[in-house]
């Protein structure tokens, strides 16, 4: 089949770059805008409490707006006083010249009472905050700059001070420096790309062709996306757009530096140029499509997620990885065979075979001693795979944005001074079957002050449907709405007793950011139960039928696993345990269990079918595990080492969240390469011998073994996928 593939398009390059150009262009031409969303609730089944409030809330109170949210000016004493009644009647005086103003999208501009300390005072402001009307979030946003200005007049030669905080006041602080950071955080991938490509073939053409062939399958990609994600009522989520990218470079890369390892090691025995290539193609092209084929189905198997954030990740990414491997086996294959050996000029290094140098060594070491080298390498897995017990879930985006900013600084001076909750409150919405009054709710808004978590005066009076048929709560929790400890109180103590207090005939829903997250929390460990034994058993079955065992799978998905955890356990580490943060983003434990389990296994497959060809080649075990660290080792070093560059780029980030993937993901590609992939799995494989390959018989000798005296490069020639 590869080699066909590999006929066909080598055979007519010209025809196959202009098939590529033509399909690319009306892909591009033709799709539809990219849904995606940012509302974490969007995400969630209607079957939630949360979920359910929120829909509660949009029929009971039709003429509010639920897309709001309130920007709080924090004012203080500049010298850091208490509040006096003349600073008080200035704050007030402020929030009418404000009302005065007309700015758009302000609607209402109201002075608080002072905190109880009176070391701050509030002027709220309710501002727009549609994550899917474009127009709505820019209305908001150039709000926030025009009550900055005016503030700022107002308050000018005076003894007071504010700064403004709030979910449009963040986007607008953080909005320059995430340009910023997407701008590094690419042009950093494509030096890193250009650099170690660089060094490993000393060519600059084959070190700008993945960035060139990357940035066209970048394109195809995202507008074939696009019309699966309309014709299948897909949404996705806009914070995982710079993974996608980097996932694109980094695998994308991979199978190219797959393809060109191999193509130089046929020009090295002698083939032509189109020869070379068409034995590229049909040697490399089981690896690849194997490799291609575990990432693909890990990816959708998010769809499984009932969090749909990932339900529209998983495609999104399946599709990136699809696209390039179709490019990696048809465009570049076609390219190269036109360019030829001048892929590598101006060095000639492809003209000579490579001294024997470290990775020799390290195959003969684990050749000689699987037992120390399985014990040493699972040890290490092991260790940090334990720290992975520490995990704790952060669900509080703002505590992992800059914390220098004026919009961070205030809203620490407001949790300072009043309950964490203010600004997101927690919303208890009663439901009864007949109107309802402010005495009949007397007793149960009693009740509210008395709950778990409930900040002082954190309960507002209720305000009522147009029937009074409906009454909300607004619920000040004391800690921040955002942490795991109110998330948790939230999901069990807070809901069980504002559920048991319900008045007589009255139905009681708990929603708001933090039920919303609670109800997150729940589903995301549905999802992982899920989502994990699914993917585990869905890339064991393309493992089986491309090594014909079951031995060597069970043990190639058990130390993927094991890198999984020790992934999780390293990040943990770093963040947790040295950082010192409170948690780690909720979503990075199935975002590490995919990349590692499906990244894991690309490397695995690589060295397990290169151990598989020694066999072949009579070597008896040992010595064929030190063989296959000897020729697969350099390749799935290099990629590991570009991969896991590409993903550390994501560590500038000023994002928590976003250096957590970018650090968890590269630390568990450089665990696969190096840990798994070049000791753990050869080191099993030389133990288990021919049982590795029970039931089946794909070890056995094809071939006799070569002389001693014969050039490496003759062995090379009778090898099948993984050099």
């Amino acid at each position: 089949m590869f080699a066909r593939l590999g006929r066909g398009v080598v055979r007519h390059p010209w025809w196959t770059i202009l098939a590529w150009v033509v399909v690319a262009v009306g892909l591009v031409a033709l799709a539809p805008e990219l849904k995606t969303k940012t509302d974490q609730e969007d995400f969630l089944p209607t079957k939630y409490e949360s979920i359910q409030a929120a829909k509660l809330a949009g029929e009971a109170f039709p003429g509010a707006d639920q897309k709001t949210s309130p920007a709080m000016i924090v004012v203080k004493r500049s010298d850091g006083g208490k509040l006096t009644e003349a600073d008080t009647q200035r704050i007030g005086q402020v929030a009418q010249a404000l009302q005065g103003k007309n700015i758009p999208g302000v609607t209402k501009v109201t002075a608080t009472p002072p905190a109880p300390d009176r070391s701050i005072q509030l002027i709220a402001v309710p501002l727009p905050n549609d994550w899917q009307d474009q127009d709505a979030m820019t209305k908001g946003k150039d709000a926030i700059k025009k009550l900055r200005t005016e503030t700022t007049a107002q308050l000018r030669g005076g003894p007071l001070s504010y700064g403004i905080t709030g979910d449009q006041a963040s986007t607008v602080d953080n909005e320059e420096s995430d340009k910023q950071t997407m701008a590094l955080i690419g042009i950093g991938t494509i030096v890193i790309i250009i650099v170690l490509l660089g060094i490993i073939f000393r060519a600059p053409i084959a070190a700008l062709l993945p960035i060139v062939v990357i940035s066209v399958v970048s394109m195809v990609s995202g507008a074939l996306t696009a019309m699966i994600g309309n014709a299948f009522d897909l949404n996705f989520d806009k914070g995982f757009d710079m993974i996608v990218v980097v996932v694109l470079y980094g695998i994308g890369t991979d199978y190219i530096l797959f393809l060109l390892f191999r193509y130089r090691e046929r020009l090295r025995a002698g083939e032509d140029k189109k020869t070379a290539m068409i034995t590229s193609v049909e040697r490399v092209g089981e690896a690849i499509a194997s490799a291609a084929g575990a990432v693909i189905v890990a990816f959708l198997v998010l769809l499984l997620a009932s969090f749909k954030a990932f339900g529209g990740l998983g495609p999104q990414l399946a599709i990136a990885v699809a696209v390039m491997f179709v490019t990696s086996l048809t465009l570049v294959p076609a390219i190269i065979s036109l360019i030829g050996p001048a892929v590598f000029w101006p060095s000639k290094s492809w003209k000579k075979e490579p001294k024997p140098g470290l990775w020799v060594k390290l195959g003969n070491g684990v050749g000689r001693r699987p037992v120390v080298a399985a014990a040493a390498s699972g040890l290490v897995l092991v260790a940090l795979a334990a720290a992975a017990f520490g995990f704790k879930a952060d669900y509080d985006f703002s505590a992992s944005a800059p914390q220098n900013t004026e919009s961070a600084k205030a809203m620490k001076d407001l949790r300072n001074s009043l309950p964490a909750g203010l600004l997101t409150p927690t919303e208890v919405y009663v439901k009864a079957d007949k109107p309802l009054t402010e005495a009949d709710l007397a007793s149960y808004s009693q009740r509210l002050n008395g709950a778990p978590g409930v900040g002082q005066g954190g309960v507002q009076k209720p305000v009522f449907s147009q029937d009074k048929t409906v009454a909300k709560f607004a619920v000040s929790l004391k800690d921040n709405p955002n942490s795991s400890k109110s998330i948790q109180l939230v999901k069990g103590p807070f809901r069980d007793y504002v559920h048991e207090g319900a008045p007589a005939g009255a139905k009681v829903l708990v929603g708001g950011q933090t039920a919303v997250f609670a109800d997150i929390n729940t589903i995301n460990n549905r999802d992982l139960s899920v989502i994990l034994p699914v993917a585990v058993v869905l890339i064991g079955l393309i493992l089986a039928l491309q090594l014909r065992a079951l031995v060597a799978p069970i043990y190639l998905v058990g130390a993927v696993l094991l890198g999984f955890a020790a992934t999780l356990g390293a990040t943990v580490v770093l963040f947790q345990f040295i950082e010192g943060k409170p948690g780690l983003m909720f979503q990075l434990p199935i975002i590490l269990y995919l990349f590692v389990l499906a990244i894991g296994t690309d490397y695995n497959i690589l060295m397990i079918a290169r151990l598989r060809e020694e066999a072949r080649e009579g070597h008896d075990p040992r010595r064929g595990a030190a063989l296959g660290i000897q020729h697969a080792g350099p390749t799935v070093a290099a990629a590991g080492v570009i991969l896991a560059g590409t993903f550390a780029m994501l560590v500038v980030s000023p994002q928590s969240m976003t250096a957590q993937i970018g650090f968890g993901v590269a630390i568990g590609i450089l665990l696969s390469a190096f840990v798994m992939a070049a000791f753990f799995v050869p080191a099993i494989t030389a133990l288990l011998g021919h049982k590795a390959w029970w039931p089946g018989h794909s070890d056995a000798p094809r071939a006799p073994l070569q002389d001693p005296g014969d050039p490496l490069e003759d062995r090379f020639a009778k090898t099948g996928i993984g050099s």
